[in-house]
Formats: structure tokens, sequence, C-alpha cells
């Protein structure tokens, strides 16, 4: 079975992101169904995977990176309302027997992805 991981790195400051809040939302249609809630530990990584073998299927999902308020809990003064507040990546998973990597580099200003190994 597969499942999904991440990895969050805060360029601006050339670190892992630690503390970032993590939803992960299943879409169907226009709507998107709460899955799961994690944190990023001090290596800007989950602990554990953020989609489990057991509730891993095919479809399309959403990761929302709480980024804004990482930034704020550094002390950085975003304006308001902050440039990047909370990062949505939508993906599809076409085969559940696969591991699913979704890296994340952010700064207050920026971000890219793409499909990790």
């Amino acid at each position: 079975m597969g499942y999904l991981t991440t990895h969050v790195l805060d360029s601006a400051h050339g670190c892992p992101a630690a503390g970032v809040r993590i939803e992960l939302y299943r879409i169907s249609g226009s709507d998107g169904e709460h899955v799961v809630e994690a944190t990023t530990n001090n290596d800007g990584r989950c602990d554990n995977p953020i989609l489990l073998e057991s509730d891993f299927a095919v479809g399309v999902y959403e990761l929302r990176f709480h980024i804004g308020d990482y930034y704020r809990g550094k002390g950085i003064d975003l304006s308001s309302p902050a440039f990047l507040d909370v990062v949505p990546v939508r993906f599809g998973i076409a085969s559940p027997a696969d591991h699913y990597h979704v890296p994340l580099l952010v700064s207050p200003y920026s971000y890219s992805t793409y499909r990790g190994s």
C-alpha cells in the first residue's frame, strides 16, 4: 500500500520549518472533506505519514500549510493581510501502491513544490 508524506523547508532562514500546521483534505467536486491534521517536527517533517496506508486511495487531495502562523510565530512582521497565509497544494493520487511525497519550500513571499521521492 502507498502513503503520503511531506517536508517543509524555510528557504528564508535556510532551515527546516518546525511547527507548521498542515491539514489534508480529500476533494470531491468543489467540496473538500477534512481528513487529518498534523504538525511538522524539528526536521520539518511529520512524525508519521500524513495519509496512512489504510486510508490511502486514488483521488484528488489538498494539503493546506499554515505558513502565516509559522512566520508570525518566528516574530516575522507580516503585512495585514499576509501575502502568504495558508498555502494550498492540490494534487492527485493515481496509484494507491506508490509513495507520494509533497515537499514545500517556503518564504513569507514565495513557495514551490514538486513530487518528491
